[in-house]
């Protein structure tokens, strides 16, 4: 081995050390927070809030190294990769230690006891995004893209105990008589414990990238087109976004009210066009909230279709087209070949904005 690749390994070590370090600072201050909250320890708030300035210290000392790194090495390929990812990462990172922060400013003004059901369930989710951040850390340390793949499934776990615990905290604010300032704080803070599970994740995706030089998948959205009866403008809708853009996303359609079969003249017009025929019999609109959180985007294409999905999960999006609908019907000619041109042009609008101008 040469001079230079010896400086630069010893260079790279000093990098993933760095990175080391600043991850236990957030764990100690992850752990300093949530404790401070559950034991109304205004003072251990205090300090920890306080301690962020030395994460920032600490993710300013890796941007800098990292650019000194590059104006001495001049890396290409997996260094310059890896360069890359510690950049990003610090970036993340450094909102841990934000949430950490964000967690201790909600013990300072904490107002009463947290129910025993509400600490434990901060207590949880608290254990399982420091122990999902601390194996993130550890994949990147050892570069290690397939504990990191690993990790990121653990993460993905975390979605569903984090709805769990919404749903605990809701029903534990109804039934007692918990002050609107606390129920507010209990949810920022399940919401910073959530957060920190996703920054984990993205650690895990820089990992990745900076060994194998995979980069992410580009997100596969989720649309599902709406009416009352899924024979007519919504398999039309559904049709037209599949055949146009069938790489940008998911497509689904349904029916508050389903019919038995689609519309005989909305078949013929799906053939005559080259749009396939519906996979399966006009299908029943689940409005669960589970059935639902799959679900990017919702369209509705009739005048009540909003009030049929009025508890949206707080992820998904819902979008009114039913004029674009009525106006195709009030234009005369060929009322399926109007609704395909004006859904079509509000498609691909939707698309360019989910996946850029490229998106067909």
């Amino acid at each position: 081995m040469t001079h230079y690749e010896e400086r630069l390994g010893r260079d790279l070590q000093v990098l993933r050390e760095k990175v080391a370090a600043l991850g236990l600072l957030l764990d100690a201050a992850l752990g300093s927070a949530v404790r401070a909250f559950l034991e109304r320890d205004r003072n251990l708030a205090s300090e920890t809030i306080l301690g962020d300035q030395p994460v920032n210290r600490a993710t300013r000392e890796l941007d800098r190294l990292c650019h000194a790194f590059v104006v001495r090495h001049l890396p290409s390929a997996g260094h310059l990769r890896t360069i890359s990812a510690v950049l990003r990462l610090s970036v993340a990172l450094e909102r841990v230690g934000d949430y950490a922060v964000s967690i201790s400013r909600e013990a300072v003004q904490s107002t009463s006891p947290t129910p025993v059901t509400v600490a434990r369930d901060i207590e949880m989710m608290a254990e399982q995004a420091r122990s999902v951040l601390r194996q993130s850390l550890k994949a990147f340390h050892e570069q290690s893209p397939d504990l990191a793949r690993g990790t990121m499934a653990m993460e993905t776990q975390n979605d569903t105990v984090y709805r769990k615990v919404y749903r605990d905290l809701l029903a534990e604010a109804e039934s007692r008589d918990i002050p609107v300032r606390d129920t507010f704080a209990f949810l920022v803070i399940l919401g910073r414990l959530e957060r920190i599970a996703d920054q984990a994740k993205n650690i895990c995706e820089e990992t990745i990238f900076a060994v194998t030089g995979e980069v992410k998948r580009a997100r596969a959205f989720r649309i599902l087109f709406i009416d009352d009866r899924n024979a007519g403008a919504s398999l039309l809708a559904e049709a037209v976004a599949r055949k146009a853009f069938p790489q940008g996303a998911s497509y689904a359609s349904a029916g508050w009210d389903p019919a038995p079969g689609a519309d005989p003249a909305v078949l013929a017009f799906m053939d005559a066009r080259g749009l396939g025929s519906p996979a399966a019999a006009p299908r029943r609109l689940a409005t669960s909230h589970e059935d639902l959180r799959e679900v990017d985007v919702v369209v509705g294409l009739a005048p009540d279709a909003l009030r049929r999905v009025e508890h949206l999960p707080y992820g998904t999006v819902f979008l009114d087209w039913h004029r674009e609908v009525l106006a195709a019907e009030a234009a005369g000619g060929d009322r399926n070949e109007e609704i395909c041109r004006r859904l079509a042009y509000r498609i691909r609008g939707l698309m360019e904005t989910l996946c850029g101008e490229h998106a067909g």
